[in-house]
């Protein structure tokens, strides 16, 4: 099922800033694709996850979804996601936080 941005469901976001530089943003969306593809997308509570760089090359956004908070934190206790995450903050600064969607707006 692709993201889905709806306000006023129960659903947590993940909003994960990777600081990188330039040279190495490939390398690090593709070891961040290859955790997702092979251990993420398969645990309980995880609904999708999404990948945006930056056209100057020094951010990787990550917008994933959980069905819960505690089902995020688990991952973030997972021994293979654990590594995974470890080998792409060797030359990335993650900043991240979970939200819930407030309010979305479109065009008429």
């Amino acid at each position: 099922m692709p993201t889905q941005i709806v306000a006023g469901t129960s659903v947590s976001t993940l909003i994960n800033i990777f600081k990188v530089a330039p040279e190495r943003q490939q390398e690090a969306v593709e070891l961040l694709i290859e955790a997702t593809d092979k251990h993420i997308r398969h645990l309980p509570g995880f609904i999708s996850a999404n990948f945006h760089l930056s056209d100057d090359g020094t951010r990787i956004v990550n917008y994933a979804q959980w069905e819960t908070p505690d089902a995020w934190r688990a991952m973030l206790d997972n021994p293979e996601c654990v590594k995974h995450i470890e080998e792409v903050k060797k030359f990335t600064e993650p900043d991240y936080h979970l939200y819930q969607v407030h309010s979305t707006h479109m065009k008429d």
